[in-house]
């Protein structure tokens, strides 16, 4: 566990990222890219994987094209991914440590909600087998959400998020979970704190600048930020 600073500021509302933070999704991209790399005789590296974690589809793709000198479009490459991810993003499982605290948090009426890049098809598709579970939340806003003008790392789809609770949040009293860096970018632009929780693959530069930093979900303790103990 590490942390940027030791005060911790209590919080009443609470957001979570989905790919990679709820959901084990970032390795099914991880395989459908390397699918499709394979045929060009090329590696889909971390170094890439972690410069498009948490941005919309299409800017993920023309930066991976463009990584790795792909010979096709953005659009096709967009295109022949979402095909195998299609076949595998059902089997999508929950992050260890994601159900005790999303389920906790619930029991206590602390208001919880989703700020996700995925667009609706994705996000569908992925959240497949785990719909009592999204039910939980009081609403999710989507990477294809009309209000969403800019995708992470600007601020956009937590404020939109902060905004929807009801009563809307306030940025300062809002707690975000994220694994990615374009996230926890997002997250302090929009004025909250955020616990970051990365792959252990991701490179240690790239971690820092979180509140709190911790290698599963099951670290963590609610009393630092306020809210309610676990029993």
């Amino acid at each position: 566990m590490s942390a940027t600073g030791s005060s911790y500021k209590p919080v009443s509302h609470v957001i979570f990222d989905m790919d990679g933070l709820l959901l084990d999704t970032e390795r099914l991209y991880t395989v459908s890219f390397q699918e499709i790399c394979d045929r060009f005789g090329k590696q889909y590296t971390w170094d890439v994987k972690s410069s498009v974690m948490g941005k919309k589809a299409l800017d993920a793709s023309q930066i991976i094209r463009d990584s790795l000198e792909l010979p096709m479009t953005a659009e096709e490459l967009l295109k022949e991914s979402r095909q195998i991810q299609e076949r595998i993003f059902p089997s999508a499982k929950l992050m260890p440590g994601v159900e005790k605290l999303v389920n906790h948090l619930k029991k206590h009426d602390i208001p919880i909600a989703v700020a996700t890049s995925s667009a609706d098809m994705t996000f569908k598709l992925k959240t497949s087998a785990h719909k009592d579970f999204f039910a939980l939340f009081e609403h999710i806003v989507l990477g294809d959400d009309p209000d969403v003008k800019n995708g992470k790392p600007q601020p956009d789809s937590f404020l939109v998020c902060a905004s929807r609770f009801i009563p809307p949040a306030s940025p300062e009293k809002c707690l975000v979970f994220e694994d990615a860096p374009n996230g926890v970018k997002a997250a302090l632009a929009a004025g909250m704190q955020v616990v970051m929780i990365p792959d252990d693959n991701l490179a240690p530069g790239l971690t820092q600048g979180a509140t709190l930093r911790l290698r599963s979900m099951e670290e963590f303790d609610p009393q630092l930020f306020g809210l309610p103990a676990y029993n």
